[in-house]
């Protein structure tokens, strides 16, 4: 059996996560809006937590189409904080709409979300080699580059952890353990 990144053991849905999401590059903006709204909703819990509530969280937010999140008034988010399956904090929440709205002003202004978070790596995914779980950093340069930046943006819930994680979501980063099979699935797809 391959190796595999030690974290990804816990449970079912964290093991199909890594082995078929996390670290994959994603360029399609309903997507990476979701792993926004979902990495903020993370803060203060675990991530096995919000991938147990991701379905609940896709039905609750309109599939996250930025778009209609944006437009949320006080009656829907009222209604979001008695919603069965997803954090119910008041902050985090509130934090979706405000994202959202921003999500929009960056796509008007770089002409697509995608083509704004990438700038943050170049445009390339950043290829690591760790050699265990233990030496995976929390945060980066580019992550308190990109934390500041969306922050200033009028971004909620994007501290520098966040937005490490965001990137290891979204396949900025490879951060999977030089033994775990994606490592070099991974690397092999994004190395230009």
């Amino acid at each position: 059996m391959p190796g595999k990144c030690v974290w990804a053991l816990g449970s079912a849905n964290e093991e199909r996560y890594h082995d078929h999401e996390w670290g994959v590059p994603l360029h399609d903006e309903r997507m990476l809006f979701e792993f926004l709204v979902l990495e903020g909703a993370q803060a203060g819990l675990s991530w096995r937590t919000i991938l147990d509530k991701r379905d609940a969280y896709r039905a609750a937010f309109d599939e996250f189409d930025p778009v209609k999140v944006a437009a949320y008034d006080h009656k829907k988010l009222a209604s979001l904080l008695q919603t069965h399956g997803i954090v119910k904090n008041r902050l985090k929440i509130q934090s979706a709409v405000s994202n959202a709205q921003a999500f929009l002003r960056v796509q008007q202004e770089f002409g697509s979300f995608d083509h704004y978070i990438w700038r943050f790596v170049d445009g390339e995914t950043r290829q690591n080699h760790w050699l265990s779980h233990s030496q995976l950093p929390a945060f980066s340069p580019e992550s308190v580059h990109m934390s500041k930046d969306l922050q200033k943006r009028g971004f909620k819930f994007v501290g520098k952890t966040i937005c490490y994680a965001y990137m290891q979501a979204v396949g900025m980063v490879n951060d999977h353990t030089v033994d775990c099979f994606r490592h070099s699935q991974l690397t092999a797809t994004t190395t230009p």
